[in-house]
């Protein structure tokens, strides 16, 4: 099951209604009919300060980068070790 996908001005507005206005989590969550986890996540996230949340962005996709690169480093060695391995049965 998919889930919505919600821009980010809808989710700054729900959490401006929740840190603002003063409105609970669950309510808002309600009328909004999103999740109250969705919008808790929405206020860890929307109540830093935008440059914050670019660095976040920022070191998030360089994590993403770095893991990917990891994984792809690691297939290369296991590939290389199994090469090795073949090469040295074959020679004997």
């Amino acid at each position: 099951m998919r889930h919505p996908q919600y821009t980010e001005e809808f989710k700054i507005e729900a959490v401006k209604q929740v840190v603002e206005q003063g409105h609970r989590v669950a309510d808002v969550a309600a009328r909004l009919g999103v999740s109250s986890h969705s919008l808790y996540q929405w206020r860890k996230r929307y109540s830093k300060p935008a440059d914050l949340r670019q660095q976040d962005d920022d070191l998030q996709a360089e994590n993403r980068r770095l893991k990917a690169e990891l994984k792809r480093v690691s297939e290369e060695r296991d590939i290389l070790k199994k090469a090795t391995a073949y090469f040295a049965r074959e020679s004997d």
